[in-house]
């Protein structure tokens, strides 16, 4: 029988990460971990200043998603194979672009002590759209804390991901183009991912460099 797979999905904000995340739960079972983002008291106060209030989200966020992880991650691995739509190493991604000076070193502190217990995927499918794809997306989904979200911070995330994931290396990493295709209206889509997920899987497929692999940039 084959040993239960902790599968995640990751990419900015508004690239779909979640709703790629409940499509792919079917084709694996098991069960979904889904970031639970709103419970954040500082996310709005954020957006509106994020150099006033960075240091209080990240350390919230750090602190959410170390006991979130710690708890459902082997709870859902006893079910079977999980998905989830975020990985911890990213809340780090977050504190570099958004702290500085003493408190990104207190930051880093604090994360390097938590990172430890926490159970690093089998795979991650890294997800990518331009810059104009995310802001529509953003826009569309219309969360009221997004809805004077700059370009620009979206633009040096999008940035700040590709460097992250150009030198990853704690597991496998499937990159996918999601500009093109529009995953609830495309099954194939889906299914395309999927498989390269399974290969991944078992053949240890690393994409370490930019511009990485993308098999689904065509329509």
């Amino acid at each position: 029988m084959e040993s239960p797979r902790f599968i995640a999905i990751e990419g900015p904000i508004g690239v779909g990460k979640t709703t790629l995340t409940r499509l792919l739960q079917p084709q694996f079972g098991g069960t979904v971990l889904l970031e639970v983002f709103e419970e954040n008291p500082f996310l709005a106060a954020f957006y509106a200043d994020r150099a006033r209030y960075a240091f209080q989200t990240q350390l919230f966020f750090l602190l959410s998603r170390y006991h979130h992880q710690k708890t459902e991650v082997p709870r859902g691995l006893a079910e079977g194979h999980l998905v989830s739509d975020y990985i911890f190493a990213k809340d780090r991604l977050f504190a570099e672009l958004n702290l500085e000076g003493d408190e990104l070193a207190l930051y880093e502190n604090v994360h390097h002590a938590l990172a430890e217990q926490i159970r690093v995927p089998d795979v991650v499918v890294y997800l990518r759209a331009d810059l104009d794809t995310l802001m529509s997306r953003i826009a569309f989904r219309d969360r009221p804390y997004e809805r004077n979200m700059d370009p620009a911070y979206i633009a040096r995330l999008s940035v700040a991901y590709d460097r992250f994931f150009e030198h990853y290396q704690a597991c496998p990493v499937v990159t996918v183009d999601t500009g093109a295709r529009h995953f609830p209206a495309d099954p194939h889509a889906v299914n395309e991912v999927a498989a390269l997920v399974r290969a991944a899987l078992t053949e240890g497929l690393y994409q370490a460099r930019l511009p990485l692999q993308s098999l689904l940039s065509n329509p």
